[in-house]
């Protein structure tokens, strides 16, 4: 299966001010064709090209790791543009996400606290997630560089890119407000719940 670079599902201005037409042109239409480009040669290569992106990169991983980490890349923002709209964010969550965050996280704040924590404390580059654990319940993970929750088995819910192609334009290197304004202003909650 070719990988292929979606267009985004919000105009360029969408999302300003927190994430701007400039970091959207950037990560969007340069690192991330550059991950879809690269990826193709390399599932290639591999013989693997014939492979969904799912197995391409639970395959790879461990095994082949410039084709894991420009599949495993594709993967995270195919779902990242989808994880934030306009005017998105805030408390007021879908029921059963709600709920959920309310069991297993201790609550919507404490969940906030842990995710902008876990995205603030990966060193160097990589990703904070929600995901739902092959248990069921639902945890606040990091990862670093492209890794991500299917090399666990795990459902990410919901992934903020901390790569500083994703913020630096904006937030310079302020990462932990990036995060929380990600939370407060961009989260597609629907998206987030749909996926559990």
């Amino acid at each position: 299966m070719a990988f292929t670079l979606p267009d985004l599902p919000y105009e360029y201005e969408a999302l300003a001010p927190v994430m701007s037409r400039e970091t959207l042109e950037y990560h969007h239409d340069k690192h991330h064709k550059a991950y879809v480009d690269k990826g193709n040669e390399l599932a290639a290569e591999a013989g693997m090209d014939g492979l969904s992106l799912e197995e391409i990169v639970k395959q790879s991983h461990g095994k082949n790791p410039a084709l894991f980490n420009n599949a495993a890349q594709h993967y995270n923002h195919l779902h990242f543009w989808n994880w934030m709209k306009k005017d998105g964010g805030g408390t007021s969550l879908p029921g059963k996400l709600s709920s959920a965050i309310d069991s297993d996280l201790g609550g919507y704040d404490k969940f906030k606290a842990d995710f902008i924590a876990a995205g603030t404390t990966q060193f160097g580059s990589g990703w904070a997630w929600l995901v739902k654990d092959t248990d069921g319940s639902l945890k606040v993970t990091k990862t670093e560089n492209g890794v991500n929750p299917l090399c666990f088995d795990q459902t990410a819910l919901l992934g903020c890119d901390v790569w500083e192609h994703s913020y630096y334009i904006d937030f310079r290197n302020a990462r932990p407000d990036y995060l929380s304004n990600f939370l407060d202003n961009l989260v597609n909650w629907d998206n987030v719940a749909s996926r559990l």
